[in-house]
This record gives structure tokens, sequence and C-alpha cells, in this order.
């Protein structure tokens, strides 16, 4: 596995440990901004570091959403500095019956040395 690689799917744990543990400054950290997310019909863009909010996530995650996980994720295209990625991913309830199943398009960037996700294309809300 490339380094890109190896250093985008890291920033996707810790964005998934982050999110599953509800910290905000973690999932923060784990992303590069501007932050963009397709979804639902809608184009929503977090300009800077700090401006995505949990609950905002908590919002659209499901009724009883406890916990998500990576179901796949497969790299389409490594670049230097640059990865895009077909992921799927899982929302959980607490009694661990499944919420839903969603197919996405991550990209993650390597931004001033640090790599995040930058943006997604998802058929989740």
């Amino acid at each position: 596995m490339s380094d890109a690689l190896t250093a985008a799917i890291k920033a996707l744990d810790d964005y998934m440990a982050a999110l599953n543990r509800g910290d905000e400054p973690a999932i923060n950290a784990a992303c590069n901004f501007p932050h963009v997310r397709l979804a639902g019909g809608k184009v929503v863009v977090w300009p800077n570091h700090g401006d995505y909010k949990l609950q905002d996530f908590v919002a659209r995650a499901g009724d009883g959403w406890d916990h998500s996980k990576w179901d796949e994720r497969t790299a389409i295209h490594v670049g230097d500095k640059k990865v895009h990625l077909k992921v799927k991913f899982s929302r959980w309830k607490k009694d661990g019956s499944l919420i839903g199943r969603f197919e996405t398009i991550y990209i993650v960037t390597l931004q001033n040395g640090h790599w995040g996700i930058q943006a997604r294309s998802s058929f989740a809300d």
C-alpha cells in the first residue's frame, strides 16, 4: 500500500473513531477545509476547521443512531497529494439493529502536511 493510501485510510479511521465517540474536535481534525458534502440533493460546505458540528450529523444519522462502521474502502485513484476512495458504511443502533448501509465517494487530500477528508458524495441523507 502506498504512503498516500495508508495516510488516507488513517484519516478515514480517525474520522470514524471520532464520530463514534462523539468527539467533535477530533472529527474536525480528521478533515481538511473547506470541507464539502454532496448528499440528499444538497451541497454543504464547511469553510473552516471547527465548522463541522456533531449535532448536525446526529440530526441526519437516523433515529436511534449509536455508531457507524466501514464496510468497504476501495481506492479508485491514488496520487501523492490526493486519494479518491469508494466506500460503503453502515449506521447502527445501540441494540445492534441496522439503520442503513450507504455508498459514498471520499476525497482525502494532503494540505500543509495534513491528510484529511476534504469532500464526499454520498447516497446517505
